[in-house]
């Protein structure tokens, strides 16, 4: 859609009807049980973490899902959304659709990161409030919390401080999602929930050479250096930075149990509560992939944050630990992009 079509659909948002839904149809306080048979929207399913998600759901039993593709439903368009919702009705709503991206697409695009990740989070919860699905779980991302803010990352220090600017806009997104949430909680009574996970890598990452995360980009960069044969890799900044990382099955374990256990205002933290420095990281990768040559550091590049953990003792009080630690996953994620990545890296 162009962007003059999705204006003239967004120019609309304020004059929607608010119909109540039957308070019998949620509860904010009880255990929710998902049915087998319920239906159940997944929105992202083609992503990293909407596809885990997806394989999460069809190992419990939950084969009864809701997917659509961008080209197949554009959920930037409010009439579009409103129309699907009206028609599927799904159950439950699992919101991991969002425009991504890493620093240099942040920091170029940041109108299209604002406008679009608001359309979408705008039109998905609010057709989920006025169609009374019982639950919607919302995404959001560890860049909500300021720049500043103490190690490790506690969900209270949300709004404390300014935001890292490149990715402000994105940011400014996912906590105006946060707070939507919790006011549709608040006004209406419908239990929809956020959720905010670490840095995160698995099966269908992304490994594009400017627009993939640390960690990916590693695996590809060594991954080349062995074939080529090159005597050294060059890694930017210091490798002093300290970064967490979570394997993304292990994150829809997480949205799945949550999903089921946490029914409450505010958002969880979902992470490992363990980090290391960039250096331990590639020096795993390097043996991971089998490359033998060695490590150069270009200090003449930004290090960025120095690090970012988060503070996921909440999320351990509701019951949940993560399973997967990092040089399994690192296998795991090699494995996946040898299988399906390499003769497309370009």
């Amino acid at each position: 859609m162009h962007a003059q079509g999705i204006a003239d659909t967004w120019c609309n948002f304020v004059f929607l009807p608010r119909h109540p839904v039957s308070s019998g149809a949620r509860s904010t306080q009880a255990q929710i049980k998902l049915e087998k048979n319920a239906k159940i929207y997944v929105a992202g399913h083609r992503g990293m973490v909407g596809s885990a998600i997806c394989r999460k759901l069809g190992e419990e039993g939950h084969h009864n899902l809701l997917t659509r593709s961008s080209s197949e439903l554009d959920l930037r368009d409010q009439q579009a959304v409103a129309a699907f919702f009206a028609a599927e009705k799904p159950d439950y709503v699992f919101l991991a659709a969002a425009k991504v991206g890493g620093i240099i697409a942040n920091n170029t695009y940041r109108a299209d990161f604002l406008y679009e990740n608001l359309c979408i989070q705008n039109n998905v919860i609010h057709q989920s409030y006025l169609n009374g699905v019982k639950k919607l779980l919302f995404l959001g991302s560890s860049c909500i919390y300021p720049k500043l803010a103490p190690q490790p990352l506690k969900e209270e220090y949300l709004l404390t401080g300014p935001l890292e600017e490149t990715n402000e806009p994105y940011a400014i997104a996912k906590i105006a999602g946060i707070k939507m949430a919790d006011a549709y909680r608040a006004q209406y009574g419908c239990n929809f929930i956020s959720v905010m996970p670490t840095n995160l890598y698995g099966y269908n990452d992304n490994y594009h050479p400017q627009n993939s995360h640390v960690l990916p980009a590693l695996i590809r960069k060594f991954h080349e250096a062995k074939v080529s044969g090159a005597a050294s890799v060059t890694i930017w900044g210091s490798g002093k930075p300290m970064r967490e990382f979570l394997f993304a099955d292990d994150l829809a374990d997480a949205c799945y149990y949550l999903m089921q256990n946490y029914n409450e205002s505010g958002l969880v933290n979902i992470g490992t509560g363990k980090d290391l420095t960039i250096k331990d990281l590639a020096l795993l990768i390097k043996t991971v992939t089998g490359y033998e040559g060695t490590l150069t550091f270009d200090t003449s590049k930004p290090d960025g944050t120095p690090r970012k953990l988060m503070d996921v003792s909440k999320l351990h009080s509701y019951g949940w630990k993560h399973k997967i630690e990092l040089p399994e996953g690192l296998k795991m994620a090699y494995q996946d992009f040898l299988e399906k990545y390499v003769n497309n890296l370009h």
